[in-house]
C-alpha cells in the first residue's frame, strides 16, 4: 500500500502540485517519499525516508522544476526499510525510465534471476519495484529491436503488454520516460487502485494527472475522468497529448481492504464510495451485534477509520454513540508502522480513553479491522483503566487469518491474531468481554452495492483465494522465512511461542 502520482501539465511546473498531492496520499506511506520531474532535456531527483512535510522543502521548488512529474509515498511491503528503497527508481536505458509502482510481485525470484543471469542486468535493491522497473525496460528494448525507434508509443505500448504477460501480483504504475512522456498501467486484475484526472487551462489544452486515489486531483483542481483498466496503459505525451492502450484483457477484481481500512473515506475507488460503503459494513454489522443479546451502554469508536461504521451501528440500534477515545493527530497510523515493538509503543502515544464515557459502563468498541491485535488489546486495557465495566468489541470486516501479497503489509500468518484460532480464544486472547466480526458475505455485499458490475473481489487475506499465479504454498512459506519479516517483526520469539504471544505446539 504506497501512494503514487503524475502530472502532465502545459504551462505550470509541476513539483508544488505534486507536493500538495502526496499530502493527500500520505495515509498511504509513512516510510519514505520521493518526487521526479522532467524539464524536458534533463530528470530533477529527491528522495528521501520520512514524511512529505519532512522531505520536502520550499528550496526544492527551485531545483525540481519541470512540466511532468511524478511522486510516491512508501509503506514498506516487500525489500527492506531502509532509504535506498525509496522510489522512485530509474534505468537509463531505454529512453531513460523512472518508475513510482504500488503493489507487489509475486513471481519475483523468477524474474530476479533472469533479470541477473539472462539480460545481465545489477539490481540495487531487494524491491520488487526494481524488478518490475528492469522488466519494463528489457521488453521496450526488445520491441526497439523490432520496430525501431520511429514511433516510442508503439514500442512503450508493446513493451507494457510483453511486461504483463511476464509479471504476475499487483501492481499500479506510473513512469516518467524522458524524450516521450508519462506512461501509467495497471495489473490485469485492477487489485491496486489507478485513476486518471483532467485540468483544462486558460488556453483550453488539457493537463492530466494519475493517482492512487481521487482526493488527491481536487487540491490541484483536476476533474476525475475515470479509473485505470485493468490491463489498460495510458500515455500523455510530451505535446500533452492521451492515449490509451488495452494491453492485456483484464478482469476488475479490486482489494476489498482498500474500502476497510486504506482509502480514504472521501475517495471514490472503481466506482465504489469508501465512505458508503463503510456505511453499508455498519448496517450488517448491527445485525449482528442486535442478534447477540449484550447490555450496551455506549458505542465506541475507534478513530478515525471506524467512525463512520461506528455511527451506523449506533443509528441502526439505537444505541448511543460516543467518542470515548481521544486521538492525537501528530501521531501515525500504527498498522503501518515499520515494526512490531514501534507499534505497540505507539499505541499509547496514539490514544487516550475519556473516563466519563467509561466508568461503570458496558462500551462496545467498533475497529475497522483486527490484524495482529496489538492496537486493539492495549485499547480494550486502556478502556478497563478508565472504569469501563465491561468492554465488548465489533470488527468492521472479517477474521484476517491469511498473508496479503498483493501490496498490504501482511506478509506472514505467525503475525496474524486470527491464524489457528477460534473467535473464543481470539476473544480470550485481546482481554474482551464479547468479540463480533462482520461476515465476509457482508463485507462483499456493502463494496458490490457501490458497483455491481464488479462481480469479484480480491479477500485474500480473509478466504486465502489468492487470484494470480505463483502465491504457492512454497511461495508463502518464503516470505514466513524471509529477512523482510525477521526485520519488521523483530527478534524471533521464544520457543514454544508465536510472534503474538500465543502458545505453539512443539513436536516431542
Amino acid at each position: 500500500m504506497c501512494g503514487i502520482l503524475g502530472i502532465a501539465s502545459r504551462t505550470d511546473e509541476v513539483f508544488a502540485e505534486i507536493y500538495d498531492g502526496l499530502l493527500m496520499l500520505q495515509h498511504r506511506g509513512q516510510d519514505a517519499s520521493g518526487i521526479v520531474t522532467y524539464t524536458g532535456e534533463n530528470f530533477r531527483e529527491q528522495k528521501a525516508t520520512g514524511l512529505v512535510k519532512d522531505v520536502f522543502d520550499a528550496d526544492d521548488a527551485k531545483v525540481l522544476t519541470g512540466k511532468v512529474g511524478i511522486g510516491h509515498v512508501r509503506y514498506p511491503t516487500a525489500g527492506s526499510l531502509n532509504a535506498s528503497e525509496a522510489q522512485p527508481f530509474f534505468v537509463n536505458a531505454p529512453y531513460g525510465i523512472y518508475l513510482v509502482h504500488n503493489g507487489n510481485i509475486t513471481n519475483t525470484t523468477e524474474q530476479r534471476e533472469k533479470i541477473i543471469a539472462k539480460y545481465s542486468r545489477h539490481l540495487r535493491t531487494t524491491s520488487d519495484s526494481e524488478i518490475l522497473l528492469n522488466v519494463l525496460a528489457d521488453k521496450i528494448s526488445d520491441s526497439i529491436k523490432v520496430n525501431g525507434t520511429a514511433d516510442p508509443k508503439r514500442n512503450l505500448f508493446a513493451g507494457v503488454k510483453m511486461t504483463m504477460e511476464r509479471i504476475q501480483g499487483a501492481y499500479s504504475v506510473i513512469t516518467l520516460i524522458a524524450g516521450v512522456g508519462m506512461l501509467a498501467f495497471r495489473d490485469p486484475h485492477g487489485i491496486r487502485p489507478l485513476s486518471v484526472a483532467q485540468r483544462t487551462n486558460e488556453n483550453g489544452e488539457h493537463d492530466y494527472a494519475f493517482a492512487s486515489e481521487d482526493v488527491a486531483f481536487g487540491i490541484n483542481e483536476f476533474e476525475k475522468l475515470r479509473d485505470v483498466a485493468p490491463g489498460e496503459a495510458i500515455l500523455i505525451d510530451l505535446d500533452g497529448n492521451m492515449h490509451s492502450f488495452q494491453a492485456v484483457e483484464g478482469k476488475l477484481t479490486p482489494c476489498i481492504f482498500e474500502y476497510v481500512y486504506l482509502a480514504r473515506p472521501d475517495s471514490m475507488l472503481d466506482g465504489i464510495s469508501v465512505y458508503k460503503t463503510q456505511l453499508r459494513m455498519g448496517q450488517t454489522l448491527a445485525k449482528q451485534i442486535q442478534d447477540a443479546n449484550l447490555e450496551i451502554d455506549s458505542i465506541i469508536p475507534v478513530p478515525d477509520s471506524a467512525r463512520p461504521v461506528a455511527l451506523e451501528v449506533a443509528n441502526a440500534t439505537g444505541i448511543r454513540y460516543r467518542e470515548g477515545l481521544v486521538k492525537n493527530r501528530y501521531i501515525g497510523r500504527t498498522f503501518i508502522m515499520p515494526g512490531q515493538a514501534e507499534r505497540q509503543k505507539s499505541v499509547r502515544r496514539k490514544l487516550n480513553a475519556i473516563p466519563l464515557e467509561m466508568k461503570g459502563l458496558n462500551i462496545l468498541l467498533i475497529d475497522d479491522s483486527i490484524v495482529r491485535g496489538n492496537t486493539i488489546k492495549k485499547i480494550v486495557q486502556m478502556c478497563r483503566d478508565a472504569g469501563a465495566k465491561k468492554v465488548y468489541v465489533a470488527s468492521a470486516s472479517p477474521p484476517v487469518k491469511f498473508p496479503n501479497v498483493y501490496g498490504i503489509d501482511m506478509p506472514t500468518k505467525r503475525e496474524l491474531v486470527a491464524d489457528n484460532r477460534s473467535i473464543e480464544e481470539i476473544q480470550l486472547e485481546l482481554g474482551t468481554d464479547a468479540l463480533i466480526y462482520q461476515k465476509l458475505e457482508d463485507l462483499i455485499w456493502a463494496a458490490k452495492e457501490g458497483n455491481k458490475d464488479i462481480q469479484q473481489f480480491d479477500c485474500s487475506c480473509f478466504d486465502g483465494n489468492y487470484l494470480t499465479g505463483s502465491v504457492s504454498d512454497s511461495y508463502l512459506e518464503s516470505l514466513e522465512n524471509s529477512n523482510r519479516v525477521s526485520e519488521k517483526m523483530g527478534a524471533a520469539p521464544v520457543a514454544g511461542e508465536s510472534w503474538n504471544g500465543a502458545k505453539l505446539a512443539t513436536n516431542g
